[in-house]
């Protein structure tokens, strides 16, 4: 391991000519640090589970955290040969400083391991897509797995010419690289199984145009495509059946906001709308409100039953009715401490709900706090 220590491989940089053992040609200087892993024949070769030293020291003078790349993906460690080096060059010339590049390598070890060919042709195929390399150094400061996830750059320029025929948005794209980056390391296959079982829904519901339907239902929710067909299928059915939905109202839930709720397990969907139900039901709602309050705002099926609970009884301590909840459930988007400081507002400033409604909730916090200001104002006048 002696010739080990101080080195780095920096051979990616100099890819010109192969030589026999399988490494590209590299400076003298380096040669050390590779031959270290050929041992001779009456030499012990040395335990695999031993960490690299020389890349310890390294990842901590680049302000890696190696505790976090402990935990993570530990195999990287013992690796005798990797690249950080040339990963970091090759970011900074992208426009990355050092703060973003440890930040990277941290969260997503195995990033060191890829070589400048292969960092270079994945970038090229991005650019296909953005058109800045600071849009992509932004999405992988945020999202490292959407870059280094895949090795496979030929599989991601198949997915990135089918989903870009789609007529997705370079904004959803964007959205889909930093919080489903598997979608671009699914096989083309199985994005295709997925886009042709959404037009299908949308012929068997009676829509006319299923490409469209399936590019809505993929722009409203990015995580379709790492989902399953199957799972999809059950929470459209149970949609369906538990609302006693139409084609058409079903239709209009699925290419509106219910996109967003048919990547939910099925059990979860299930036990939420009964909790819902329940809680509804318990409060003198019918049926119908419950099916309203749903259509209006399908993603109120994420919350678990204490959320759901929790926000209602602050509500209805308010001063609001839940027959106002049920005209406009988007009040339920807000977390229970922020429904609770703009009730806290409302309060001081006399507001009465039964006479002005609860459409002041819907709205931004630069809205409300200009809203509020206003009605002060009016009240001390």
């Amino acid at each position: 391991m002696a010739g080990v220590v101080g080195m780095r491989a920096l051979f990616t940089l100099y890819q010109s000519v192969k030589l026999p053992c399988g490494f590209w040609l590299i400076p003298p200087y380096l040669t050390s640090r590779l031959c270290s892993t050929t041992t001779k024949n009456n030499e012990t070769k040395p335990p695999m589970n031993l960490e690299n030293e020389s890349l310890l020291e390294n990842l901590n003078l680049m302000g890696v955290d190696v505790k976090m790349v402990r935990q993570r993906q530990p195999g990287v460690l013992r690796k005798v040969i990797t690249n950080e080096h040339g990963l970091s060059l090759f970011l900074q010339r992208k426009g990355a400083d050092s703060k973003v590049i440890a930040s990277i390598i941290s969260r997503y070890p195995r990033a060191i391991t890829r070589s400048a060919e292969h960092l270079e042709q994945r970038w090229e195929l991005l650019r296909n897509i953005f058109q800045t390399d600071s849009e992509i150094v932004s999405i992988m400061d945020r999202s490292p797995e959407s870059f280094f996830r895949s090795s496979d750059n030929e599989n991601l320029e198949k997915n990135i010419t089918f989903l870009t025929s789609l007529r997705l948005k370079t904004k959803d794209l964007h959205r889909m690289l930093t919080k489903a980056p598997r979608t671009f390391a699914n096989s083309l296959g199985l994005n295709k199984k997925m886009v042709e079982f959404l037009e299908g829904i949308c012929v068997e519901l009676g829509g006319k145009d299923p490409q469209a339907f399936a590019k809505t239902v993929i722009s409203r929710n990015v995580y379709i495509l790492i989902s399953s067909t199957k799972k999809v299928k059950k929470n459209v059915d149970y949609l369906k059946a538990s609302l006693r939905l139409s084609d058409a109202e079903l239709l209009a839930l699925l290419q509106g906001s219910g996109a967003e709720i048919l990547d939910l397990s099925n059990e979860y969907l299930k036990k939420n709308f009964n909790n819902l139900h329940q809680k509804m039901v318990s409060l003198g709602c019918r049926k119908t409100d419950v099916k309203n309050l749903i259509l209006k705002f399908p993603m109120v099926l994420y919350l678990g039953r204490e959320k759901l609970n929790t926000k209602l009884e602050c509500l209805l301590k308010g001063g609001i009715k839940i027959k106002q909840v049920v005209e406009k459930p988007k009040v339920l988007d807000f977390s229970t401490q922020n429904i609770a400081e703009r009730l806290k507002e409302l309060q001081k400033v006399g507001y009465d709900f039964e006479k002005n409604g609860i459409n002041i909730f819907d709205s931004s916090k630069k809205r409300f706090v200009a809203r509020i200001k206003k009605l002060t104002s009016q009240s001390n006048d």
